[in-house]
């Protein structure tokens, strides 16, 4: 397969800019495959992501940093170059609940996620023969309260070890420290088990049964340091009735929550969302 480029860029919303990226690529023999845009009148903020295939481009990875720096610099744009070549590594962080990590285990060897997956981080070891099944590395580091440091220590460094790029919270039961967050940025996904902002926090089920409501849902967001509070890449939900017990709730949301957190994962891995003012941008 040839190899693409994806440009990702946010700046002033101004006149010329849709113009200046067009006729740069065109200069340089890109076949443009996607290109789609967003402007946020609200924030006066434009927001772009384009993609081309390389086969006839006529600049190196180099000269087309410079390139795109050049006019960058003009705009006053954040912009972010990837190649689809460059598949990312992706670390699975899970506890006792093993339902999404299945899920993004079956779409990944199917090929539906086009990244590569290091190891599997779990403070429960359930999950241990379901890694070896999949070939993947399988580290069970237990958390306490008087651990927590420790352990957060030692997964850091099988990260770093492991060149990770994303980590992602397959209903991971335990909450990050700032310290954590902060060596990956916009680069921690989670899936909460409710509709955000509706219920943070534990036990959501169980309080929405409790409230008696008639829809459940699920959130997949970046992770930050406030609880359940980052940027939404995806969500979706569930009609219930009062028919539906506690454990009724539990089993329809376990689908929601599969389906929410692998759409995430695969729409950052395929470069299509821009997070900004706690909010994103998820292009087509």
């Amino acid at each position: 397969m040839s190899q693409h480029a994806v440009l990702l860029l946010s700046c002033p919303d101004q006149k010329g800019l849709v113009a200046t990226i067009a006729d740069f690529l065109y200069r340089n023999n890109a076949n443009i495959l996607h290109a789609d845009q967003h402007q946020d009148a609200n924030v006066g903020q434009f927001f772009m992501r384009v993609e081309w295939d390389m086969t006839d481009f006529a600049l190196d990875q180099v000269a087309l940093d410079a390139g795109i720096s050049h006019f960058a610099e003009q705009f006053q744009m954040q912009w972010r170059l990837s190649f689809t070549a460059d598949r990312p590594r992706v670390a699975i962080f899970v506890s006792g609940y093993d339902h999404c990590l299945v899920d993004l285990l079956y779409r990944h060897q199917c090929g539906e996620l086009a990244c590569d997956i290091p190891l599997i981080i779990s403070n429960h070891s359930g999950a241990a023969p379901l890694a070896e099944f999949h070939g993947i590395p399988f580290h069970h580091i237990p958390v306490t309260a008087e651990t927590k440091a420790a352990a957060e220590s030692k997964q850091l460094t099988l990260l770093d070890e492991n060149r990770v790029d994303l980590v992602v919270l397959a209903r991971y039961m335990q909450i990050l420290s700032p310290r954590f967050v902060g060596h990956y940025p916009d680069g921690i996904i989670n899936i909460h088990h409710s509709f955000l902002p509706a219920f943070l926090g534990a036990n959501p089920y169980q309080r929405a049964f409790d409230r008696g409501v008639k829809l459940i849902g699920a959130t997949s967001h970046y992770v930050t340091d406030e609880l359940d509070e980052g940027p939404i890449i995806e969500q979706d939900v569930m009609r219930i009735s009062h028919r539906d017990q506690l454990d009724d709730l539990i089993q329809k949301g376990r689908d929601l929550e599969k389906t929410v957190l692998s759409r995430a994962v695969r729409w950052h891995i395929q470069h299509r969302v821009l997070p900004y003012a706690n909010k994103t941008v998820v292009f087509d």
